[in-house]
């Protein structure tokens, strides 16, 4: 899986010169400009981390950092401050409000995509293995197979998909557009009914024993993978 990089920056040279190198090291880019557009994205894309500038025109970073670690479904997203302010007391600042590391400018880009791996294997070592666990489910990716405890389970491609995007975001509450844009892909149209029909599938592949259900029905907001799910269809 190729991890996912928001870069909130409002310098337009140095937002290039990261898409560049970030891009090189394997890395999907995303970026703006504007702390309030940072907030919407990450609630609504699939974001692996962030790098974030501390000196925004709209809002510091330090303001997006504490609203993002004061919300539930994202307040853990790994975030790195981006900064000129190099005095310790700023670092420790950053670190307090919820940054997972700080890098002041100039930095050398490799240091700072060693940097990005670093808090990657750290926070989020599903993008550096290739099986998933939770619970008593185990993906393995590279063979393509699903165990429930020591039952094979038999999935779909789409319902693989599902699965692993549940895995690798385990608690987060997802709504169907945003299960079609991280599952089916941004720019398809398919009704919302549709994912609908393929939890329910994914539900009764993985339950075939009556394990317990760990897909959690959220009413009115998506659905969330919980191993404590109570279903409310």
């Amino acid at each position: 899986m190729t991890p996912a990089i928001l870069v909130v920056e409002d310098e337009a040279a140095l937002v290039e010169l990261l898409r560049y190198n970030l891009e090189r090291a394997g890395f999907d880019v995303v970026a703006t400009s504007n702390g309030e557009e940072a907030l919407v994205m990450v609630e609504e894309r699939n974001i692996d981390l962030m790098l974030l500038d501390w000196m925004l025109q709209d809002m510091s970073g330090i303001e997006v950092c504490r609203q993002i670690r004061r919300q539930p479904d994202i307040k853990n997203l790994p975030i790195i401050m981006l900064t000129a302010r190099g005095e310790q007391t700023d670092r420790v600042r950053g670190l307090e409000t919820g940054a997972d590391d700080y890098v002041t400018k100039p930095f050398d880009p490799e240091e700072l995509i060693a940097r990005i791996q670093a808090v990657l294997r750290r926070t989020r070592p599903a993008l550096a293995d290739e099986r998933l666990t939770y619970d008593d489910i185990e993906m393995n990716l590279a063979e393509h197979k699903v165990n429930r405890g020591r039952r094979s389970v038999t999935l779909g491609p789409t319902e693989f998909r599902l699965l692993r995007h549940f895995m690798e975001n385990p608690g987060r509450v997802f709504s169907r557009d945003q299960l079609i844009d991280s599952v089916w892909g941004h720019g398809i149209f398919i009704d919302s009914r549709t994912v609908d029909v393929h939890i329910r599938r994914l539900r009764k592949a993985l339950n075939a024993d009556s394990e317990q259900d760990v897909i959690r029905t959220v009413r009115s907001a998506g659905y969330a993978l919980d191993s404590a799910a109570t279903t409310a269809n």
